[in-house]
């Protein structure tokens, strides 16, 4: 009997095969919307569309090395709608709102020093919400290493000398494809095969592997809000 992920590596080469995959599925598709919008979407919802979408291009990219097939199209259908709601709610914004209201100088009127504080207060309410998202897809993705994004913080490098020592094994990673492949193959830091190539101290690799690990993720797949809280990281390139 094949399984899941056999199908949807034929689905991939048979369009008869998809379309009974996707109507299988339809279920599933469902379910994976309604923890990102919170709420029951239809076939008549834009929210099914880009599901949809989704859903179709995790049957194209799917490779086995990149674990069960649910799992990664669930990540691709969440990711996909964040960036919907992100986009919607960016132009949502963009058009309630006149530019005038970028411009105001400290004298103007309260009426529209108020329209500017509720500005800020909706964009503010846009990134929380897909800071939020990101949150829920990065915890999802880290539970496949063995640990959450709240337990982060108990292996980030406090001094300046480790944080620079960690970024340096994160950039390597980064620019080594098949060290990257390895990590999501067996879901664990290939601490020897690093050491052979820069010279930091093993004691930093054991003891920061989840936070290593996690900044690898966040700067190399689609993390725009999460990235920025390791964005140094980049700056400290050789």
């Amino acid at each position: 009997m094949n399984t899941i992920d056999d199908l949807a590596l034929q689905a991939a080469k048979d369009e008869k095969v998809f379309e009974e995959l996707l109507i299988k599925n339809k279920g599933f598709i469902i379910k994976c919307a309604y923890e990102v919008t919170k709420k029951f979407i239809s076939e008549h919802d834009d929210e099914w569309s880009v599901s949809i979408i989704a859903f179709s291009d995790a049957v194209k990219t799917y490779e086995q090395e990149k674990g069960s097939f649910y799992a990664y199209s669930k990540l691709l259908i969440t990711r996909k709608l964040i960036d919907y709601y992100r986009t919607e709610k960016k132009y949502n914004n963009e058009i309630s709102v006149d530019p005038s209201v970028y411009d105001i100088e400290p004298e103007e009127d309260d009426e529209n020093l108020q329209i500017k504080s509720q500005l800020s207060e909706k964009l503010a309410v846009s990134r929380d919400e897909s800071l939020k998202y990101e949150i829920s897809a990065a915890n999802e993705e880290f539970a496949k290493f063995g640990f959450s994004f709240y337990s982060l913080a108990e292996s980030s490098p406090k001094s300046s000398k480790t944080k620079k020592a960690c970024a340096l094994v994160v950039n390597y990673i980064l620019d080594n494809p098949e060290i990257y492949n390895e990590i999501n193959e067996k879901r664990q830091l290939p601490i020897k095969k690093i050491l052979m190539h820069i010279q930091v101290p093993r004691k930093i690799l054991e003891r920061h592997r989840m936070y290593i690990i996690a900044a690898t993720k966040l700067l190399s797949d689609d993390y725009p809000y999460l990235a920025e809280y390791v964005s140094y990281i980049r700056n400290e390139r050789r």
